[in-house]
């Protein structure tokens, strides 16, 4: 995430960037201790509104603190690759021992079932950008996937009701954050509350 850093900040945003230990905990556990430390440091910053920039589960993380702290001063949130709907990869291979070691408790939750967590969370109350991926270098992964995907994530999979805008590009699912047109798509969102379709 750090050229996504640097992007935001050139455009005179001031980032927290957040490395966190996605095996470690469920998705609530998870999004309490990674964005609620977020949340703490921007009131400590006098920030009186927090945007997000999320890649894959960073963005469920946000979705469940969204919905555990309705009045949370939530600005707009731009997704990256998101497994909104779960991802049909977990559907696959969730009870294989190695995955479970692999991805965590958190990783265990992202099933496309109704009764799952991300399915279970609701449509979004914040300003939302989702930006999908379309390539995959992951063939494996993606013979499991129904429809265009990033080798983790389908396209249809990254969307939520109450979205305010969605956009494809072409990239994959460990490099989208990294990709120019993301990064300023990005900015463009955070900017203005819509993606760039100019052009």
């Amino acid at each position: 995430m750090l050229p996504m850093q640097r992007t935001l900040e050139a455009a005179g945003y001031e980032v927290e960037n957040v490395d966190y230990p996605s095996r470690s905990g469920s998705i609530e556990e998870l999004s309490e201790s990674v964005v609620g430390s977020v949340m703490a440091a921007a009131r400590a910053h006098g920030a009186r509104q927090v945007h997000f920039v999320a890649h894959s589960l960073g963005g469920l993380l946000v979705r469940q603190y969204a919905a555990n702290h309705p009045d949370a001063p939530i600005g707009k949130v731009v997704m990256l690759g998101p497994p909104n709907g779960g991802s049909e990869v977990v559907d696959h291979l969730g009870g294989w021992s190695l995955f479970k070691l692999i991805n965590g408790p958190a990783g265990q939750e992202l099933t496309t079932r109704p009764g799952s967590l991300p399915n279970g969370l609701g449509p979004v109350r914040f300003r939302l950008g989702v930006i999908a991926g379309n390539r995959s270098i992951n063939w494996i992964n993606s013979l499991m996937i129904p429809g265009p995907d990033d080798g983790k994530v389908s396209v249809e999979s990254t969307r939520v009701a109450g979205m305010a805008d969605h956009l494809v590009v072409a990239t994959t699912h460990p490099f989208i954050m990294r990709h120019p047109e993301v990064m300023a798509q990005t900015v463009a969102f955070l900017r203005d509350g819509k993606f760039d379709r100019r052009p």
